[in-house]
């Protein structure tokens, strides 16, 4: 049986993406993602390096799919919210991704994928403040943080809340909207 490199990798980072977003990169286990890889933990360090340098790869490959599917367009920062919205409302497991990035790596390495993609947005933002196309209320990363609150707001409320957030997903997401524009009226 010949063996497909490509798509071994691919197995991986498949299984290393559930893990991690599960239980993020203290809480994963090489062994558990070999397994569900269906390789041995060698394959995995051979191809990965080790721990730390796989997640960095599971979220560097986050960061393109959110990219290619979401975008950015600074002069029209409502829509970006509402698929922003809609991006995390069917892919959960990237927004856990995402938190466990931030609570496991406050001071860790940066990586070049979110430093380049940080990077394009906030200069974006500061060409459309320049522009006049958004208001200028706001510094870019304070903006740029406010929307994307705003986008994930549903997502990462308390459990507690229960029946009181509204279970439309259209009306969530035509909040989340509504409160960007707001924003950028104000």
């Amino acid at each position: 049986m010949q063996r497909d490199a490509g798509r071994t990798r691919q197995r991986i980072l498949e299984a290393a993406t559930e893990e991690f977003a599960a239980l993020g990169i203290a809480g994963a286990r090489v062994n558990r993602i070999a397994e569900v890889a269906g390789c041995n933990k060698a394959m995995l360090y051979a191809y990965y390096g080790n721990k730390d340098q796989l997640f960095d790869a599971v979220f560097t490959a986050y960061i393109d799919a959110y990219l290619d599917e979401v975008g950015f367009d600074a002069d029209d920062l409502p829509s970006y919210a509402g698929r922003v919205f809609d991006y995390f409302e069917e892919q959960p497991g990237h927004l856990r991704l995402a938190t466990w990035y931030r609570l496991e790596r406050p001071q860790g390495a940066r990586l070049d994928a979110v430093l380049a993609v940080n990077a394009d947005r906030l200069a974006e933002l500061e060409r459309a403040q320049a522009d006049g196309v958004i208001p200028a209320d706001f510094s870019p990363v304070e903006l740029l943080s406010l929307i994307q609150s705003i986008a994930t707001s549903w997502s990462t409320m308390n459990p507690e809340y229960g029946s009181a957030v509204p279970a439309d997903r259209a009306h969530r997401r035509r909040t989340v909207v509504d409160a960007v524009e707001r924003l950028l009226s104000s």
